[in-house]
């Protein structure tokens, strides 16, 4: 599609709504001005037609590929004859499909975490600095990267030449200047799972810095204050104060990133492309529909797992959401 097109496109349908909202609105106040009685039901009328364009994209986008979703697990690999759970069995047995709950898990547990402490770490060492402003934009300009350019990056640095041959990737470099023989960095099991991680770590602590940068400003600095009058030592200040105090906003951040990472995929896809048992779930999903004919049955399978493991997530964070309003 040529960029012209793709434009006219976008006029158009900027074109539609404009005229849609006016036209109903227009109409909506003819009808109000001859059935003043009737004034609640017309706000209702307006709010209705007005948010029924939303409604429908959410279902043509969102909505609707969800139920064809769990349609098409039930059926063969081209959509055609019902199988039934033949597919959710095939993935409780497919000891890929176990690999890479485990991978993900491991994504979970670890990125989240680190990310998250690291960014509230180092958000308040670097309001201590005067150099602090120019940290946070160094720490924070991974965030403008894509994840397959950062997965191109990182290549050269775990980049592995034969022992004869010079090494071009940074660890490597240094690793063969201090003696030693150069490793695969990215073919060594459950290690390079780590190094992957490591990725997503450089990239999501800009992220939680920024956000928590903003929030410690508003930790009341009386109470800082007043806790070092009392002796108390830095340290004891950060768990003590700062985190009770930032409590929600290390959920939101943990939360946000912890999605991110549910549905992970261009890091690896640039990287090890799923191989020495680097794969997850969205590696697979890939794999399975796309690769080798497709298989629209196995791969919406493990759509839905991923889809399902972001559901308690949110719900757990919608529930703590609820508690704080109602105290």
């Amino acid at each position: 599609m040529s960029l012209l097109n793709l434009l006219l496109i976008v006029f158009l349908g900027i074109l539609f709504f404009i005229l849609y909202f006016h036209i109903t609105n227009f109409f909506l106040d003819i009808y109000g001005r001859k059935t003043e009685k009737r004034y609640k039901f017309e706000n209702s009328l307006r709010v209705l037609i007005f948010i029924t364009p939303a409604f429908i994209v959410l279902f043509i986008f969102i909505l609707y590929p969800v139920f064809e979703t769990i349609r098409l697990s039930f059926y063969d690999k081209f959509g055609r004859e019902f199988v039934g759970l033949y597919n959710y069995k095939w993935a409780v047995n497919d000891p890929e499909f176990r690999r890479s709950i485990f991978n993900n898990l491991g994504w979970l547990l670890i990125v989240p975490t680190l990310s998250t402490f690291f960014g509230l770490v180092i958000a308040s060492l670097a309001d201590r600095i005067w150099w602090g402003s120019i940290a946070k934009s160094i720490i924070f300009m991974p965030m403008t990267i894509s994840f397959v350019g950062a997965g191109v990056i990182w290549k050269f640095i775990y980049e592995y030449r034969g022992p004869g041959d010079t090494q071009i990737g940074l660890i490597n470099a240094v690793i063969v200047s201090f003696g030693y023989e150069p490793q695969a960095w990215l073919t060594i099991p459950i290690w390079n799972n780590i190094f992957l991680m490591a990725i997503m770590i450089w990239i999501q602590t800009g992220l939680a810095l920024v956000i928590f940068s903003a929030a410690l400003r508003s930790i009341p600095k009386e109470m800082l204050e007043a806790a070092r009058i009392d002796g108390a030592s830095e340290i004891k200040i950060f768990f003590s104060i700062v985190i009770p105090y930032l409590e929600q906003t290390i959920l939101v951040i943990w939360t946000l990133i912890t999605i991110i990472v549910l549905r992970v995929f261009d890091i690896i896809f640039a990287m090890t492309n799923g191989e020495w048992q680097t794969g997850v779930l969205a590696n697979l999903m890939y794999d399975w529909m796309f690769r080798g004919g497709g298989d629209s049955g196995r791969g919406s399978v493990l759509a839905i797992v991923i889809m399902i493991g972001v559901i308690p997530i949110l719900a757990w964070n919608l529930y703590k959401h609820r508690q704080e309003q109602k105290i």
